[in-house]
Parts: C-alpha cells; sequence; structure tokens
C-alpha cells in the first residue's frame, strides 16, 4: 500500500557485491530481507513484478561514468522512482583460492567498471593476462571459488564470502573514487522535502535545431542547477536520444514543479525518476530571492487577481 517502508530489497547481486555492502551502509539487517539478483535489470525486474519492494542499483562512478544497464533500466518499463541515493567508495582487493601465488595467475576476472578501475595495477601485477567480464564482482569471485578462473578484482566481503585469498590489497588506480547507487521503488509519495534535495528526470527532446537549448533554459531561467546531465540513445533511430539528468530542489519546490510542467510542454517524452534527499555531502546553491517560493506564491496570487480582474 502506498507509504508503506519497503521490507524486501532486491540488489545487484550475488552475495558479496558493492551493492549488497550500499544497501548494508543504508539499511539494517533487521528493517528487511536482502534479495540477491544476477544482474541490474532482474534487480528492476523484480520490483516491477512485485517479489521485491525495492531495488539498490549502481547508477554512476567518479571514475568510470553512468552504470548504462541501470540508465535504461530507469529509462524504459514501468515507471520506478529513486526514494534515495547512497554513496560507497569501493576497495577492490585481487584474490585467488587459498594457495594461489601472483605469478600462477593466468586469468582475471571482474566487472566492467571494477577492471576500469584497476587497469593500471592489474597491467603492472599481471603482464599478458587479459581480464575478463563478469556480472559483478561478486559473481567474479564466485567463478574463482568455483575454479572458472584463477583471480578475481572484488570488495573484501566477496573475498571472505567465497572463501578466498586477497593476493595484493588496494588494486585501484585512483584512490577516492566512489560508486552512487540509487535505491528505486515503485511509484508512490515522494519523500518530504529536506532543503537540499535532487530531482532525477529522463528527457526525449527529438531530432530538431534548439533542441537541447530549449530544455537546459527551463532550468536556467529558474535557477535550477544541473548536477548531471548525459545522452543516451533511444534505440529507435540514429539522432534520437533522451537526456538523464539530475537537478537541484525537489518536486514540492515552486521553482522545480514550475520547470517541470514547463519540460513537459516542450519535451517529446518526459518521466519524472523522483525527489529525494542529497546525500553526497554537498549543499544545494542558495537562489535569489526571486526566485524562492515565496517569489513564486506571490506572483501567483498576482495573476489570480489580475485574471479576477480585481488588479
Amino acid at each position: 500500500m502506498p507509504g508503506t517502508p519497503p521490507t524486501r530489497y532486491a540488489y545487484l547481486g550475488p552475495e558479496g557485491t558493492f551493492a549488497e555492502a550500499a544497501l548494508i551502509s543504508a539499511v539494517a539487517p533487521g528493517e528487511g530481507s536482502r534479495i540477491p539478483s544476477p544482474g541490474v535489470p532482474a534487480a528492476l525486474a523484480a520490483v516491477r513484478s512485485g517479489d521485491a519492494d525495492a531495488a539498490l542499483v549502481p547508477l554512476e562512478n567518479s571514475v568510470e561514468g553512468s552504470v548504462p544497464a541501470t540508465m535504461d533500466g530507469l529509462a524504459e518499463g514501468d515507471p520506478l522512482l529513486i526514494t534515495r541515493e547512497v554513496f560507497l567508495a569501493p576497495t577492490f582487493v585481487l584474490a585467488g583460492r587459498p594457495g594461489t601465488t601472483l605469478s600462477a595467475v593466468r586469468s582475471v576476472a571482474s566487472h566492467p567498471h571494477a577492471l576500469a578501475q584497476t587497469a593500471g595495477r592489474l597491467a603492472r601485477l599481471l603482464p599478458g593476462v587479459v581480464p575478463l567480464p563478469a556480472t559483478s564482482t561478486a559473481e567474479a569471485a564466485r567463478q574463482v571459488a568455483a575454479g572458472e578462473h584463477d583471480a578475481a578484482v572484488c570488495a573484501p566481503i566477496a573475498a571472505e564470502r567465497y572463501g578466498l585469498t586477497a593476493l595484493v590489497d588496494d588494486v585501484a588506480d585512483r584512490s577516492g573514487a566512489v560508486t552512487r547507487f540509487v535505491l528505486v521503488a515503485p511509484p508512490g509519495p515522494l519523500p518530504a522535502p529536506t532543503g537540499n534535495d535532487k530531482t532525477s528526470l529522463v528527457a526525449v527532446v527529438g531530432d530538431r535545431t534548439g533542441a537541447l537549448l530549449d530544455l537546459l533554459r527551463e532550468f536556467a531561467v529558474r535557477e535550477i542547477s544541473l548536477t548531471r546531465i548525459e545522452s543516451r540513445p533511444t534505440r529507435e533511430r540514429l539522432g534520437v536520444y533522451s537526456f538523464s539528468l539530475d537537478c537541484e530542489g525537489h518536486a514540492a519546490d515552486a521553482r522545480v514543479g514550475e520547470a517541470l510542467a514547463a519540460l513537459h510542454r516542450v519535451c517529446d517524452e518526459l518521466r519524472f525518476l523522483g525527489s529525494y534527499p542529497r546525500a553526497d555531502g554537498r549543499e544545494n546553491k542558495p537562489v535569489t530571492p526571486v526566485s524562492n517560493d515565496a517569489a513564486f506564491g506571490e506572483a501567483a496570487g498576482w495573476l489570480e487577481r489580475v485574471r479576477a480582474g480585481r488588479v
């Protein structure tokens, strides 16, 4: 029923993924059950089918950028809403079965994003070994435990879960990398505004001159800052793209609500993905007095009087 807190959480599995670690940091084990899914599409499908109440999935990484499976999964299919964001600084280890030595490693596997974040170290540690992709870092660890590969780039929790030994600790090329996860649920009441929120959208503007400018203008004239914008092919035909974006503010804010209504008018398609508290430790930019809710309310009252002939 609307407003009921979720009790069944799907996440990108299997057990031992960074997604599970992010979910543990956001939801205490006693607050609900955790359901590992074989991939992002499966986690989202579990929510859409009612097999899970919510799903925690990776959206973007500070080194490798967005996660296409999540972006496409939210842009297509039955609507889902982001209710929360969770940030996690992953720590990667190169792990193998007990007794494995680094010199004996002939194959290494991991999620493509993890391989990209450790490519330099792996090239120096394992020259000549071509890394192989897996659906998740934990799945790579499971494959190593099953004897399918010699080593995996994974989280320490995955190495422990699958009985592996860390051959090399902290194999990331860059320190300070962060992955952003989002908790998504079926449409329902939005989280209450906190004064430091984000709103996420997917907009299709069509193949016409100035279409992107029209979209951006609706934010600029209302002093709404974008925190992320990127294009994705709609897969309909070449030249037609959707824009996935995050902006500061909440749909309940007057200026954001007005912008959403304007975007609905100028975009070919617009999908609202939610308004939720900001969790990256930053503060939304202050707006001038002419763009706050009081100014919008006064302007709306003035217009109402004009239309009623009371000015």
